[in-house]
């Protein structure tokens, strides 16, 4: 499989897939394709379709097979960016919901929990969040662009709320809320921030797609109350 990623902030990825080769992703996601691709509607047994549903996507999944060479494409549904993201079984691959997009080989997406019941009820990010294991490429969503960095062992990244898209396994999540009455009541950021410590490498996003519904919903005209 080769791909390209074009379009700028309205971004999708292009996929060449030689005979035999397959591709997954969520219902709706497919753009276009060349008629050598058939489509099979996927369920992938009843735990993981819960998975699916808490984790707020779509309980089937597309599976795209080339039964000739062709070409098939994935566009992203917000402005931002499209990121192909490595996974082995070395290093897994923990993600926001809501960022994936497509995926190329033997990966498996399971829901992930986290550790610290803290962390998903104050951290933002949301309790639940989905892991890719196994060996291929997944491809992500990102809100507006991407900011990576790679965190060395002990290292850490505070992140507001929303800001992260996607992080390795290796990395590990907590909540540290903000220091004082003033800055709490005031500042405007929030009762907590995410704190992630490395190893691994993570990737943040500048424009969270909740972030923006909110900053547009105040110019939206609201009815008035009588």
């Amino acid at each position: 499989m080769r791909y390209n990623i074009i379009g700028g902030n309205l971004p999708v990825v292009v996929c060449q897939l030689d005979r035999g080769e397959q591709m997954a992703c969520e219902g709706g996601s497919m753009s276009w394709m060349d008629p050598g691709i058939t489509m099979q509607t996927e369920g992938g047994g009843l735990g993981k379709m819960f998975g699916k549903m808490f984790t707020g996507e779509k309980m089937f999944s597309n599976r795209y097979v080339a039964q000739s060479a062709g070409e098939i494409a994935f566009a992203s549904s917000f402005p931002g960016s499209i990121r192909a993201v490595e996974v082995t079984p070395q290093k897994p691959l923990i993600a926001q919901k809501g960022t994936f997009l497509a995926s190329y080989g033997n990966v498996e997406m399971s829901v992930h929990f986290r550790k610290k019941l803290s962390s998903g009820f104050f951290g933002g990010e949301g309790f639940l969040m989905q892991k890719f294991d196994g060996n291929g490429l997944v491809f992500l969503e990102i809100d507006g662009s991407a900011v990576e960095y790679d965190l060395m062992p002990g290292q850490q990244k505070i992140v507001d709320t929303g800001y992260l898209a996607a992080m390795d396994g290796t990395c590990s999540m907590d909540v540290q809320s903000v220091k004082g009455v003033k800055n709490v009541l005031f500042g405007g950021e929030g009762l907590f921030n995410t704190v992630i410590t490395g190893p691994g490498h993570i990737i943040l996003q500048t424009m969270p797609i909740a972030n923006t519904a909110m900053s547009l919903y105040a110019y939206m005209p609201h009815p008035s109350s009588n």
